[in-house]
């Protein structure tokens, strides 16, 4: 296991640097919209930001998947189907961290270290997981969905589906967006 997070490290990081930009955008989105007083568009800038950045993560993946098909095929390196996910559950580990300590503020949070522990971990979070930050605006009842701690759990899950199918699609050449047609 060691060996597999020393190896694909730089491709975790790469993700979590990706993550990290994308962040301040949809940060910088929610912000103009919610100055606005625009609610709607809060959510729909959220949605875009959410969607490029699973976009970017994609591609990064299918160009990892891609690169790997050749060694597969000729059989240097085993046919891993699970290692985009894998490497986006190192990239992601962050942000686990970060809801298991939102969990543990708001399950304890008449202890003074987990409050302090569970307001500063969901700092962190707004500003890792910007992209969600207006869809965790929403409310439910009375309730914003990120008062709910469980949320933070859900949030890197989108990340994982799409960097196991992105890995899958790019060792089986399988192209779902057409470069070309971006040039």
């Amino acid at each position: 296991m060691w060996d597999f997070i020393k190896r694909h490290s730089y491709d975790a990081v790469k993700m979590l640097v990706t993550q990290i930009a994308i962040s301040v955008f949809g940060l910088v989105l929610a912000l103009a919209c919610s100055m606005a007083g625009n609610d709607q568009l809060r959510t729909i800038c959220s949605v875009g930001a959410v969607l490029f950045y699973l976009f970017l993560i994609y591609t990064t993946v299918w160009d990892m998947g891609a690169k790997d098909s050749i060694a597969v095929e000729y059989g240097r390196q085993p046919y891993q189907p699970l290692k985009g996910l894998y490497i986006s559950l190192i990239a992601n580990s962050l942000n686990w961290l970060l809801a298991l300590g939102i969990l543990l503020g708001f399950v304890f949070s008449g202890l003074a270290f987990f409050s302090k522990l569970g307001g500063g971990c969901a700092t962190a979070a707004i500003l890792a997981q910007g992209m969600f930050s207006g869809l965790l605006a929403i409310h439910i009842g009375d309730t914003p969905l990120n008062a709910m701690p469980f949320v933070y759990f859900l949030t890197p899950l989108p990340a994982l589906g799409v960097a196991w199918i992105g890995y899958l699609a790019g060792l089986k050449n399988v192209k779902i967006f057409n470069k070309s047609a971006a040039k």
